[in-house]
């Protein structure tokens, strides 16, 4: 099973003296796209600070992303499962997992990143700022630009194998990658759904919260208990078995992925 995740805004900061190696990196047939988008970013964050945190997308109190994203190059770096925070990654809990867990979480969980494209959870990079909806100027979108890479589009399923994929990304990060044929039959995407009795009538509605904290959820539980399932229909079942309430829509035509509902009341 390959988990796809998206990363985190808010990143751990700090980590080794030993700077980032982009040839140690997994899937290392995205070195050179992963090489070409650092120095783009670090270019641009080593020059007009204005003009940087404007194409960032940074307010006023996140300006010293700026120079942290300036010295990419010469930080230190932590394990990407480190790195990344947030709601998700809280309720995954990746330090706290069994040990079993936490080898079958390296094996399978792989982070899509507008800097990295993807990275599994034990490389190690720096803490950054750049998220896939950003634009460089050199490069244009970078969902756009990782979506085009000949390397992006053979390296993923090479990654998936003849497995499962679950799908838990947003979709400004699953731009940058979608499966096709008979690797999209195999995958699952999965919304999760806030239910709510009001006057009586259920009504369900997105939640980020629930969304991310559900989701992560999840994946630990799914790793914990060392279920792997083949296809989406297994998975439907393993959820169930671990006590998700999930509704499942088959494809209604070839080359399409499966998509789930988890329908929670409550964090």
């Amino acid at each position: 099973m390959l988990v796809l995740l998206p990363p985190s805004e808010g990143k751990a900061t700090g980590g080794s003296r030993s700077p980032l190696d982009l040839g140690a990196l997994s899937l290392p047939e995205l070195g050179e796209a992963r090489a070409e988008v650092l120095d783009e970013l670090v270019s641009l964050c080593s020059g007009d600070e204005t003009k940087a945190a404007e194409v960032l997308g940074l307010s006023e109190g996140l300006r010293g992303e700026v120079a942290k994203n300036a010295a990419l190059w010469e930080a230190g770096t932590r394990p990407a499962g480190e790195i990344y925070t947030g709601v998700l990654y809280d309720a995954l809990g990746l330090a706290t997992l069994p040990t079993a867990a936490r080898r079958r979480a390296g094996r399978s969980l792989l982070v899509f990143s507008g800097l990295w494209g993807a990275v599994r959870i034990g490389d190690r990079i720096p803490s950054y700022r750049c998220s896939m909806g950003v634009k460089l100027p050199g490069l244009g979108a970078l969902g756009t630009y990782w979506r085009n890479r000949t390397a992006m589009a053979e390296v993923i399923p090479q990654a998936a194998g003849r497995g499962l994929v679950l799908d838990l990304r947003s979709a400004a990060y699953a731009a940058a990658w979608k499966p096709k044929g008979a690797l999209a039959e195999r995958t699952a995407t999965v919304r999760v759904l806030q239910s709510k009795i009001v006057n009586g009538v259920e009504k369900r509605s997105v939640v980020s919260h629930f969304n991310k904290a559900t989701k992560g959820r999840m994946v630990r539980d799914l790793l914990t208990a060392g279920v792997t399932p083949s296809g989406p229909g297994e998975l439907v079942e393993a959820l169930r078995g671990l006590g998700y309430v999930v509704e499942a829509a088959a494809p209604e035509r070839a080359g399409q992925a499966w998509g789930l509902d988890v329908v929670v009341t409550e964090l």
